[in-house]
């Protein structure tokens, strides 16, 4: 199984903590990663286009020529999809792009993603988490201490309202409690910064 230190929000080790190998020791399934990424950026489009199709565009209610003797190809409508100003062929409509992927496929993507962050060495494991008012400034001297220099994802064990407003206003940081922990924000991030016990929800969930 593998292994990775734990640290104080001083930046100290103050142990290791052995990790499950059924949730961040698996190989990393590339292709179930970019199904789940695609499955969860598809259900934020609104689906709200729309094009006109010829019942719907206003005028051309009128031939405007006559059929035959003017030396011009036939018309029956100044609306038609062949004319500047007229309707739309196959254009889009209001639709739902929302898909499903089976519960198996959507739980190997998480473990994908986690294990591709411990096995890449940019996992960090912290003993506790806990802040007394939000102060950006106390997340950014943890990220330092931490050698945290990239775009990072923070995971508490529950919500915390106080860690989640301190790291809104960094760019590149995000914070989140494990119960919405997601394919996506895991890969947006360079660095998962988890706390213990959430670690241990984590495993719970997915071994």
């Amino acid at each position: 199984m593998p292994k990775v230190a734990v640290y104080n929000m001083q930046g100290a080790q103050v142990g290791e903590i052995e990790l499950r190998a059924e949730v961040f020791g698996i190989e990393v399934n590339t292709a179930v990663l970019h199904s789940a990424v695609v499955l969860q950026l598809a259900s934020l489009r609104r689906g709200t286009h729309s094009t006109k199709l010829r019942g719907e565009v206003r005028g051309g209610g009128r031939k405007p020529w006559r059929q035959k003797g003017t030396g011009r190809a036939r018309a029956g409508s100044i609306r038609s999809p062949l004319w500047r100003g007229g309707a739309i062929l196959f254009g889009p409509k209001p639709r739902s792009y929302d898909f499903v992927l089976p519960k198996k496929v959507r739980r190997l993507a998480l473990r994908s993603a986690l294990a591709s962050k411990a096995q890449g060495g940019k996992l960090i494991v912290l003993d506790d988490l806990k802040l007394e008012a939000p102060k950006t400034k106390q997340i950014i001297e943890l990220l330092d201490v931490l050698k945290v220099a990239d775009k990072a994802l923070i995971v508490t064990g529950h919500t915390d309202a106080v860690v989640e407003k301190s790291a809104r206003n960094i760019p590149g940081v995000a914070a989140l409690d494990v119960s919405g922990l997601n394919v996506y924000d895991i890969l947006n991030h360079d660095t998962l910064v988890v706390t213990k016990d959430a670690v241990a929800k984590v495993e719970e969930v997915l071994a």
